[in-house]
């Protein structure tokens, strides 16, 4: 009910949820997000009425994909905010916020009910070769990504545009002091941002993602809460899978010359083609890799028969 009056307050204030330009469409977001809203809470009302059934367990998950795809770029207002750079809409971002909870809470109260398999605690495991392939996939899919941003922080030219272009570009575009102050010691934040990604890539496949390794000091030896590696992984996956394999349909149709693209800041549109291949590429693998990796920490970390 929360979300539905925060759709409808949106939509009756005439307040954009979603920016797609025009005033004509402006209140089309906010019935939409309280439509979705009503819907999941008449639906989880079903629940608490008649039980979790089958009928009402596929609405539950009809909802809930909904709500993921409405909480669809929240990653990216939550790094913008890390960078202490602000949002684009303060009112867009808390929908996507609480589309993320309602999400969650649709998703817990789908599988509510079923019985598992038990309560004992499952030994720390490595994931299986499949997956481990497919977390090297992820890992090595960032090294170009890295390698481009890391040319451009410490002043080097990548794609016909130089590091002082660059930098000049995120000035324009809004960037932080934080953020240009670390381009300015030749670290790229995105670049820490892709380290910290591959740490939980394999945090989520190797056995230190289940027990605090020797390193953490205090922690060592305690079993690590499965939220604490799977939150992060699932929003990441939520968000950069569908990111980047859509941008990489998009790039092949524009390098066929189906589709077209604007070249923006860049000198050419085959420089800004590069650019966007070595990105769009390591978002695509990497996000397909941590929702494998994912999955397979889900399944490995389930409680037990004793």
């Amino acid at each position: 009910m929360l979300y539905a009056g925060f759709g409808l307050a949106c939509a009756m204030s005439g307040t954009r949820l979603l920016h797609h330009g025009g005033e004509s469409g402006a209140l089309v977001p906010g019935w939409a997000v309280a439509s979705v809203g009503g819907l999941a809470a008449l639906v989880s009302g079903a629940v608490v009425r008649y039980g979790p059934r089958p009928a009402l367990r596929v609405l539950l998950w009809l909802v809930c994909a909904l709500a993921g795809i409405t909480a669809f770029s929240l990653l990216m207002d939550v790094i913008t905010l890390m960078f202490g750079q602000g949002v684009d809409s303060g009112a867009s971002a808390a929908n996507k916020a609480l589309a993320a909870v309602g999400a969650v809470l649709l998703a817990a109260t789908a599988r509510s009910g079923r019985l598992f398999a038990g309560t004992a605690v499952r030994a720390p495991s490595t994931a299986p070769r499949l997956v481990r392939l497919a977390a090297w996939a992820g890992t090595v899919a960032f090294v170009p990504y890295a390698a481009m941003k890391m040319v451009w922080a410490l002043g080097g030219t990548f794609a016909g545009i130089t590091g002082e272009e660059m930098l000049a570009v995120s000035e324009r575009n809004g960037a932080s002091g934080i953020f240009l102050t670390l381009e300015s010691w030749g670290l790229d934040p995105t670049v820490l941002l892709a380290v910290l990604g591959v740490f939980l890539l394999w945090g989520l496949v190797r056995p230190w993602g289940q027990v605090f390794p020797r390193w953490t000091l205090f922690l060592r030896g305690r079993r690590v809460p499965r939220w604490l590696p799977l939150a992060p992984a699932l929003l990441g996956a939520a968000t950069l899978a569908p990111y980047g394999v859509v941008g990489v349909g998009y790039l092949a149709l524009v390098t066929s010359g189906a589709a077209t693209m604007r070249r923006g800041d860049f000198h050419s549109l085959g420089d800004a083609l590069l650019v966007g291949w070595v990105g769009m590429t390591a978002f695509a693998v990497y996000g397909i890799a941590l929702t494998i990796a994912a999955r397979s920490y889900w399944l490995r970390t389930r409680p037990a028969c004793r």
